[in-house]
């Protein structure tokens, strides 16, 4: 059914974003997130603030449904006309190549440690051997104790 067909009563019972679909379908072109609300708030016949506090809203319901895409001119269109082999193709290798790595990556932070460390004995000499010869080593059962 159109838009234009359906009565107001008809309309509140969709979803904005539901709407939103029936306007592109309609329209077929593409719309900007303003456009699009404006005409829902006129279909609907809502107070002209509700554009100014839920704007937000609606962009971020838009954004989040599978059914939209934002185009790179800040336009909105519906997904299935916007379908490529190429993204198809891209999502594939990727899998494949994510099944074939059998060895693990490693974490940065033990690369950096590896790095880091110095086992050099250069700075070890006899004053550090006279400054450690008073520390005695605790195990934890002990430590325990004395507790």
């Amino acid at each position: 059914m159109s838009l234009s067909k359906m009565k107001k009563e008809e309309l509140e019972l969709l979803s904005n974003k539901d709407i939103t679909k029936l306007i592109l379908e309609e329209s077929k072109k593409t719309l900007n997130t303003a456009d699009l609300f404006k005409k829902i708030i006129k279909l609907l016949d809502l107070p002209a603030n509700t554009f100014e506090t839920k704007i937000g809203d609606y962009y971020t319901s838009l954004s989040t449904d599978k059914r939209f895409i934002l185009l790179d001119d800040g336009s909105w269109d519906l997904r299935s006309r916007h379908t490529s082999d190429k993204i198809a193709k891209i999502t594939e290798e990727d899998e494949e190549e994510d099944e074939s790595d059998t060895e693990p990556e490693k974490e940065p932070q033990e690369e950096i440690e590896e790095d880091n460390y110095d086992d050099s004995d250069e700075d070890y000499n006899e004053n550090t051997k006279e400054e450690l010869k008073d520390l005695v080593v605790i195990d934890e059962d002990e430590l325990e104790l004395e507790q």
